[in-house]
């Protein structure tokens, strides 16, 4: 009996690898061909709901419904379902490109302008959903040494997710040209990791910024527990508040931030920084990205994830920079650094999957590991990487040559 689900859909994608669907009806649906490299997975449909609800929006509704329970994995997990059709459909894939037709370019040029607005008012709101959900959950997710909730850098395959954090603290700290006595702003400071590690290695002053109460009270905690409080200093504030009391600074960096701006803000983000930045100063944006052109947040990231939340392409972020003058003097792409980041996070919650049900429910669980799924592949196989941008005020703010990158990475590690 044809399936739409099947014949548009999952029929058209797997070709690699297996996955053997059972619908509600109790018809079993064999798809792909054993692979090596490539999951073989089993999963159920509990209502005949569930095939409509993918095909009105995949994401949304896939997602959903495993939050639900409606969608049962019976061999596997949701790592590897996601794995199996990313796999299939890689974004780096090759082959002849063609030109889009009339009604692709319209349909991409209204995603492109639904995107909403994200305002100071309801950029705390949307940060607070994400990370006012208790500090306890990340404690169990993230490095205990660093606690950061960013993309590491794996220099070599056999690093710990620790040793893989601080190896991308100090490869940003490098970028940072770091002078004693300098005074250094932390944009999205998160729970204080970046802002701890620059006051224990360097004689610099840091605040650091961040719209997450959850976020503050831990930061503040962790300086005092590492020694550098009064080095380090957190305020709970807008970028956009700091930016109109008139101080500078003479480094900013901003870590994981960039992607809560919002596209309609870009200009004004970049305008602040260039305000706050001292003139001959230096600033290092670490940010995801998307390879291609500028696109849509996915709705079920949108809806349960990152409310308020955008991605942007690098030709987007670097256009709104150079409104504000500001130069870009580096700018480095890392390709897998988040997949293998964002695997350590899964296989972490995994560990820890009795403790996050007892601290939320079973929904939950399958909501953020969903989640943790669908970000590790788009980094692994879709459009998505990470972006380190460096950028100055002043052409003669830095060395002519990137040699001191590398060897003030290596001073720091060695």
């Amino acid at each position: 009996m044809s399936n739409p689900l099947i014949d548009r859909f999952l029929g058209s994608v797997i070709k690699q690898g297996r996955l053997t669907l059972t619908l509600a009806s109790g018809a079993q649906h064999e798809l792909g061909t054993s692979t090596p490299g490539f999951p073989e997975v089993a999963i159920r449909f509990t209502d005949a709901r569930v095939p409509r609800d993918i095909l009105l929006d995949p994401r949304l509704g896939a997602g959903e419904a495993y939050m639900d329970g409606r969608i049962v994995i019976e061999q596997g997990d949701i790592m590897q379902l996601v794995q199996l059709l990313r796999m299939n459909r890689p974004w780096d894939r090759g082959g002849t490109l063609r030109a889009p037709s009339p009604m692709r370019r319209l349909r991409d040029w209204t995603k492109f302008i639904a995107t909403s607005f994200n305002k100071a008012a309801s950029s705390r709101r949307n940060v607070a959903h994400h990370y006012d959900i208790g500090n306890a959950l990340y404690q169990l997710m993230l490095d205990a040494e660093h606690m950061q909730y960013s993309c590491a850098y794996w220099p070599r395959d056999d690093m710990t997710l620790a040793q893989a954090q601080e190896a991308k603290l100090a490869h940003i700290a490098a970028k940072l040209a770091l002078e004693p006595g300098q005074h250094v702003l932390d944009i999205g400071c998160g729970w204080g990791g970046m802002a701890i590690y620059l006051a224990r290695n360097f004689n610099v002053r840091v605040r650091g910024i961040t719209l997450s109460s959850e976020q503050l009270e831990l930061a503040q905690q962790r300086a005092k527990a590492a020694g550098v409080a009064e080095k380090v200093t957190f305020e709970l504030v807008d970028y956009r508040d700091l930016a109109a009391r008139g101080e500078t600074y003479d480094r900013i960096v901003s870590v994981g931030m960039f992607e809560h701006v919002g596209r309609p803000q870009f200009e004004t983000f970049f305008r602040c920084c260039a305000n706050l930045l001292t003139d001959d100063g230096v600033m290092l944006l670490h940010t995801i990205g998307r390879f291609g052109g500028p696109g849509k947040t996915d709705a079920f990231t949108a809806k349960y994830i990152f409310p308020g939340g955008y991605i942007p392409a690098l030709s987007e972020t670097l256009a709104a920079s150079e409104k504000a003058r500001l130069i870009h003097t580096d700018v480095e792409t890392l390709r897998i650094h988040y997949a293998k980041t964002i695997r350590q996070w899964y296989a972490n919650c995994e560990a820890n999957r009795d403790a996050i049900i007892a601290m939320f429910d079973e929904r939950f669980y399958r909501m953020w590991t969903f989640y943790l799924a669908g970000a590790s592949s788009v980094f692994e196989y879709g459009g998505m990487g990470n972006y380190q941008i460096q950028f100055t005020r002043n052409r003669h703010a830095l060395p002519l040559t990137r040699d001191y990158i590398e060897a003030g990475e290596h001073a720091l590690l060695n």
